[in-house]
């Protein structure tokens, strides 16, 4: 059995895992969330999230992957040979995340170049949804490839292909040394000069002013807790796969501590570095906060460049913010593509350059649907149903799995063996009750919704060919990739101690 590599240095390995939490939504998502549910007040089920279920699933995660040595395929089955398709689904959800994934980052790209001669006109919303993208009328209607993104998502997948082909020390982790400290600069200067502009302090008032009535709705919680899953990573096999490169006697609950702490607070700084521009924008406008706030691709690629068009030096402004999104991106990029390279690898044997060769091939290809002229479409649509479903049902999956159906007891004291403060009996509470409750609320919540009423308003036909359909292949695949034995078998090794409850 070849020795499995692991990560240079403890800095190196927290640098990688943030990196991977920190993505597109911590700067456009999660301000205009604190901005919708209560503001200031959105703290709080914010960082109760962040206790009671974002750091114990952390740390659960890197226990496994620790402790287990693999991808999330080989852990599960290392623990019971029929939960292997569990790690499939993750991996599978993975995969298509990072087909789509890498065409925003292509936008952003494109972007970063125009910002140097703002590209974008005085008309950002036309120019982005016409010129720019070339929406046609449906996602049935795919109409003709952008080459300007196609280009850009060559070169995304070429950085992410020269990372995981490189390896883990030489490739990931230099990267991200390289990268996060770059992407922290950059929104940190990038604040510097946004909260002295005029205005920027309204903006920032709207953001944080605490309306505490909104705590009183389930609806506040259950997008706290969704927000805390969705950006730190978890639960689809990317935190078990960096974390299978610790090393014996690394510090598991003060890594998984460090990684949430820092993951939460760059989203916050997001905040700011958002509504300073925000509240910019609004006064140059005469116009209140609410009317320019927004989130997501409308947020970054048309609210942000009509700022950047009424702010002082707007091509330092647009490179930053741009430049930031193309960091970034690539970080949390990089991730997932090695959670599906170290799964295959570990199946197939058939070595780390090939089966990065295989996995940026496959996956560069089926990118280019999203960067036809229907692309914004399938995205849209690809995204909601394997965010609200795909990453959800297989987080609430090894959560009970993992928590009812082995024993827990015994991995705590794996987790607590080498960490410099223990987890107690409030960590297992968390992950058999808090958890589940919550992760099985809001999946109840999404499929009442999306039954009810089809998402974005499209054709059912659309719905079911890139949304249900998808997630049905994932299934599908999940349950036959087992079936095939290859290298994979040799290394699967049934941990008795862990697998059976006491």
């Amino acid at each position: 059995m070849q020795q499995r590599e692991t990560w240079g240095t403890r800095a190196g390995f927290i640098m990688a895992a943030v990196g991977s939490a920190i993505g597109l939504g911590n700067i456009w998502r999660f301000p205009y969330m604190v901005y919708e549910n209560g503001g200031g007040a959105f703290l709080i089920p914010y960082f109760v999230a962040m206790l009671c279920a974002g750091i114990p699933f952390m740390i659960l995660e890197y226990g496994l992957g620790h402790r287990f040595k693999g991808s999330a395929p080989r852990i599960f089955a290392s623990i019971s040979k029929r939960w292997e398709w569990l790690g499939w689904w993750q991996v599978l959800v993975a995969f298509v995340i990072a087909t789509y994934y890498v065409v925003v980052i292509a936008w952003a790209i494109n972007y970063f170049i125009m910002s140097f001669s703002l590209g974008w006109t005085d008309a950002p919303k036309d120019f982005f949804f016409g010129q720019f993208l070339g929406l046609t009328d449906s996602p049935m209607n795919l109409g003709d490839i952008q080459w300007g993104i196609f280009g850009a998502a060559a070169v995304a997948w070429a950085v992410t292909f020269f990372a995981v082909f490189t390896g883990i020390r030489r490739g990931i982790e230099r990267m991200n040394k390289v990268f996060m400290p770059l992407l922290f600069g950059l929104v940190l200067i990038f604040i510097a000069r946004g909260v002295m502009l005029p205005g920027a302090v309204e903006g920032l008032n709207w953001l944080f002013k605490p309306d505490f009535s909104a705590l009183l709705k389930p609806q506040v919680w259950s997008d706290a807790f969704g927000q805390i899953f969705f950006s730190l990573s978890v639960g689809f096999s990317i935190m078990l796969a960096y974390s299978s490169y610790l090393k014996d006697d690394s510090d598991i609950n003060n890594n998984a501590f460090l990684t949430v702490f820092i993951n939460c607070g760059f989203s916050i700084v997001s905040g700011i570095m958002i509504f300073s521009v925000l509240g910019y924008m609004a006064l140059q406008q005469g116009v209140p906060v609410s009317e320019v706030a927004g989130a997501g691709v409308g947020l970054a690629f048309v609210t942000l460049p009509t700022a950047v068009n009424l702010m002082p030096m707007p091509v330092f402004f647009g490179a930053l913010f741009f430049l930031a999104l193309v960091v970034a991106g690539l970080s949390s990029m990089i991730s997932i593509t090695e959670s599906v390279v170290s799964s295959v690898n570990d199946k197939l044997g058939m070595g780390r350059k090939r089966t990065a060769c295989l996995v940026c091939g496959i996956g560069f290809m089926v990118s280019s649907m999203f960067t036809t002229g229907g692309g914004l479409y399938l995205l849209d649509i690809v995204d909601h149903f394997v965010n609200n479903f795909g990453i959800l049902l297989g987080g609430l999956a090894e959560v009970i799995f993992v928590s009812w159906f082995c024993n827990l007891e015994s991995m705590r004291r794996h987790v607590n063996r080498s960490s410099e403060f223990m987890v107690g009996s409030m960590w297992i509470v968390c992950l058999r009750i808090i958890i589940p409750i919550v992760l099985g609320t809001i999946v109840c919540m999404n499929f009442y919704s999306d039954l009810t009423v089809n998402y974005g308003g499209y054709s059912t036909s659309a719905e079911v060919l890139f949304g249900w359909l998808v997630l049905f292949s994932c299934i599908v695949m999940a349950m036959i990739l087992p079936c095939r034995e290859c290298a994979f078998a040799q290394h699967v090794a049934i941990n008795n101690d862990f697998r059976q409850r006491r």
